[in-house]
């Protein structure tokens, strides 16, 4: 109960003092650019889809971060982060791909084929390579399949620069940012139950480790609360953090869980705290967005379905890191 109200306690006191807002802010603002080249028609439809959801008419900046590039010829690459070229079926064979790669970014090849069952590679392109992705049609649900998750992954650090300029992308924006909070929460847990279960060290510092991961994970949420606002074009505001403080309230339920079955469960209960802290973040980061994209909250009986699912992946993961520890 202690560690409990110490981490109450210091939660406040995070919040009370704000958040770096400007970090925030500096992340929206970041530079960057989607190559276009390929069928005319195709590429015109691609950027009108991927400007498309701005309230107030696409700005300036945002229909820059779309540059549709000559076939041939010079290329300046500054702030590039991906190609893309569209076609129809046997287009990418004949295209003369060879003169992209000495910018040396990834080239995701989309090919328009109502014929053909939707396919792509596992993992993006590296730089100066190309995959296909081959979709149906040219709409945001087919290509939120692959091509979206890929052409983010490829953003990595302009990830909520490419949700603010770029609407349709947003949904697949806040998914990765919710992994990479989430695999950080998970981190922190699994570091502080390590801790709590060295000899005599933990005995004695125990108690304010747990109080301190409650701080970091809640932090760690916070911040990713921001950045998918932010992603979705709203201006970071801390003020507004109080009425999500409720979201992430029920975190700490979980993490005093996890911290219970832990003391209950030596080693074993690494795994089920860090598996808590996963899946906790995971339900915070999904349940904004899905109030950002539907405007109204997600269900309890949802929250709970996807709090299983990621916290029953976060266990794989975390007991594989249990037994490496094991072994050492």
């Amino acid at each position: 109960m202690s560690s409990a109200a110490i981490g109450a306690r210091d939660l406040f006191t995070l919040v009370r003092k704000g958040i770096d807002v400007n970090a925030v802010g500096a992340q929206v603002k970041k530079p960057f650019r989607f190559l276009l080249c390929g069928d005319p028609g195709l590429v015109a439809d691609f950027r009108s889809l991927l400007l498309s959801g701005h309230p107030d008419g696409v700005l300036a900046e945002a229909a820059a971060c779309l540059e549709t590039i000559p076939p041939q010829g010079s290329v300046v690459s500054t702030d590039a982060r991906a190609i893309v070229f569209l076609g129809y079926p046997g287009d990418v064979e004949g295209a003369r791909l060879s003169i992209l790669e000495p910018l040396a970014l990834p080239i995701l090849c989309v090919t328009l084929d109502a014929g053909s069952p939707q396919s792509g590679p596992a993992t993006p392109p590296l730089g100066g390579t190309w995959a296909e992705y081959v979709v149906p049609v040219l709409s945001a649900p087919a290509l939120r399949v692959r091509l979206f998750p890929h052409l983010v992954e490829c953003s990595r650090g302009v990830e909520i620069a490419v949700g603010r300029a770029l609407p349709p992308l947003r949904e697949t924006v806040a998914a990765k940012l919710t992994r990479d909070a989430a695999a950080n929460s998970l981190k922190v847990a699994i570091a502080s139950a390590v801790f709590d279960h060295i000899p005599i060290v933990g005995l004695v510092l125990g108690a304010v480790a747990s109080a301190g991961d409650i701080v970091a994970i809640t932090g760690i949420q916070i911040v990713l609360l921001m950045h998918i606002e932010a992603a979705y074009g709203r201006d970071p505001d801390v003020q507004r953090l109080w009425r999500l403080l409720p979201v992430i309230g029920g975190g700490l339920g979980w993490r005093a869980l996890a911290r219970e079955l832990a003391g209950f469960v030596p080693l074993a209960g690494i795994a089920i705290k860090g598996a808590i802290a996963y899946a906790g973040t995971i339900v915070v980061g999904e349940g904004v967005a899905f109030f950002l994209e539907h405007g109204d909250h997600m269900t309890k009986h949802d929250a709970a379905l996807l709090y299983e699912q990621t916290k029953n992946d976060a266990m794989k993961f975390a007991r594989d890191l249990v037994s490496k520890l094991r072994k050492r």
